[in-house]
Order: structure tokens, then sequence, then C-alpha cells
């Protein structure tokens, strides 16, 4: 049995046993819950869209699967029934994603650290921009996604949790108070974030940036949120750029050697190397905005130094991650170590 593959003859078998024996016989028959997250929309009804998924196996492959077997999320149920045809609906609205909340923490920082109501202009304003977002998928949210009383919650959310406010914090998360902690450090670098992603939602461009894996990202550290991520990663990975950066670097006499630790993939895997280097754009996020990407703002970097950089912020620069390599090598250098005859030795010593 291939988990997941199931027909639209299935999925209405197992939503006519459903209307026979209604949602409570349905669920309990089969051992499942009522769906948090997705509900199949079929002819204006709507059903547990994990339990239908479950029991159409039934009928496809001889048995129902077991809810834990598989997940009623968007990868696993819900994929599914959209693969057979049937629309499958959002219960509740994704999380605010970090971009998002820089935003609605921008309103409130112009606001004097109050929050706002939902008739407030400002709010519905950006309402209209936050579902603009290429963000969240269409299929993820439902008709109340980011509407201005969501939006004026989540002011409130932030405006509470400023250290001045001296009443009691509404039901804010810990991202909340984690960007609004951004920008009371680095409050010029957040708002030149906040008007970047503003400007590049209006604008179109960054809904026009190729999409990073789901998993791409999650080991880079971008408080500027992760639309400035991808512009940024966009810009690291234009062939054209990264072919000029060679072309000019080779032209001057220099290897092409990473300016952090000093690999060289030519001198390591020989011809299948020649040639090779990533490029990292040394510009801060908050500061790329659209301007055209200069050869001076790109530095040669390996995979493996280029990830340390980007994996916490504040970014260091190739040479602050030089200095920190350079230190840990002489300190390592000077722990002496049992050579195979039992003789105490020190690195790097003759």
């Amino acid at each position: 049995m291939r988990i997941g593959a199931i027909t639209r003859d299935a999925v209405l078998k197992a939503i006519a046993e459903y209307d026979e024996l209604g949602r409570t016989g349905f669920l309990a028959k089969y051992g499942f819950r009522e769906s948090l997250s997705y509900v199949l929309v079929h002819e204006g009804g709507w059903y547990d869209s994990k339990a239908i998924a479950g029991v159409a196996h039934k009928w496809d492959h001889g048995r129902a699967l077991l809810p834990q077997e598989f997940s009623g999320g968007k990868d696993h149920a819900a994929a599914w029934l959209r693969r057979a045809g049937f629309k499958v609906k959002a219960v509740r609205n994704p999380d605010w994603a970090r971009d998002e909340v820089i935003l609605a923490c921008h309103l409130v920082m112009a606001n004097g650290w109050k929050g706002l109501d939902a008739n407030d202009q400002r709010v519905i304003e950006l309402s209209a921009l936050l579902q603009l977002m290429p963000i969240h998928a269409q299929a993820d949210r439902n008709e109340k996604f980011r509407n201005p009383n969501g939006v004026a919650r989540k002011t409130f959310d932030i405006a509470t949790r400023h250290p001045d406010y001296q009443g009691k914090p509404t039901n804010g998360g810990a991202l909340d108070l984690e960007v609004l902690n951004d920008f009371l450090a680095r409050p010029a670098e957040m708002v030149e974030a906040a008007l970047l992603i503003r400007e590049g939602v209006t604008r179109g461009d960054l809904q026009s940036l190729p999409p990073d894996e789901e998993d791409e990202l999650d080991d880079y550290s971008a408080p500027e949120g992760r639309l400035l991520m991808r512009r940024h990663r966009s810009r690291e990975r234009n062939k054209a750029v990264r072919t000029r950066k060679i072309a000019a670097v080779l032209r001057q006499g220099r290897p092409l050697s990473c300016e952090a630790c000093g690999f060289d993939f030519a001198e390591v895997y020989g011809e299948r190397g020649d040639g090779y280097i990533e490029c990292h754009h040394v510009v801060p996020l908050h500061q790329a905005g659209e301007s055209r990407t200069r050869l001076n703002d790109l530095a040669l970097i390996c995979a493996n130094c280029h990830r340390m950089i980007h994996r916490r912020a504040p970014w260091p620069t190739p040479q602050e991650l030089r200095a920190v390599i350079e230190t840990r090598r002489a300190s390592q250098s000077r722990i002496p170590e049992q050579n195979r005859s039992g003789e105490v030795v020190q690195h790097g010593l003759v």
C-alpha cells in the first residue's frame, strides 16, 4: 500500500459513510479526532479531512490508515485530497511569520508604542499589505486571514510587551517579544528592514523571487525576515554576477580560495573543483535595497564558511570569521597530544 495514493472514488465512498454514520460515529469507528487544521469541503458540507483521507485508503488498499500513520497537515491528508480533485480549507490561519511581525511592530513603533484599533486606516492598509505577502499559501488561509481585527490584536500583543507598558500583556507569542527587542536594540536597522519589505511587497519584487525549499533557511538567522533573506540569496546565486566576480579575481592573479578559511576547491578536488567557489553578499539585508549588486559587494567563500556566516546574527564579515578561525587554530596548535609512539608533541611544531 502506498500511503497517500487515494482515488476520487474512494474519497467519495468515505464521504458517503461519514454522512451515513454522522461525524461522531464515523470518527469513533476509525479512531480519529476532529480536524484542527484543515477540512474537506464537498457539496456544501465540511468533513474532517484526516479521517476522510485515512478511510479512503480502505477502499483503495483494503484497510483504513491508523491516525498515527500520517498527519492531517498540508503535506499529507490535505495534499492527498487536493490531488484527488477535492477542495480543502484551512480551519485556522497560519502563525505570524517574522516578516509580518516586523511590519506590525514598525506600525506600533510609529504609533508611540501603542496598539491600534481595527478601524484605524493604518491597520486596514497593513491588513491589505499582509494579504499580498508571498509567505503563506492561499490554501492555508481562511476568510479571516490577516483581517483588520487580527492585525489590530497583533499590534496590542506587541505594544503590551513593551518594557514601559504597566498593565497585563495580551496573549502574544515569543516572536512578538523577539522582534520588539530587535526594534529596541537596533531601531534604525529594523525600520529600514520594514521599509524594504513594505516596498518590495508593494512593487511586487518580493513575489517574483524564486522560492527556497521549505527547510533551506532553517539554519539561517535572518532578523530582517525571510523575504529579504530570499532576496539576499537570490543575489548571491546570480550566476552572471558570480561569473564576473570570479573572472575579476583571476584577472588580478588571486586564487579562488575562501576569504575566511583559505579553502581552495581546485587544490583539494583537482579538476573537479577548478573554477568553483561560492559568493557571499557582504551588504547587510537592511541596507541591500534595490541597488545593483557591485562586485566589491561580493566575497569569495566556501560552503562551510558561508553557512556559518548566515547561521547567527549579526553576521560576521569574512574577515571577522577568518579572525575567529585563526584564533582557534592558534589555540589548538598549543594543545599537546600523544603521538603514536607515546611522546607528547605540539601541533605545528617540527
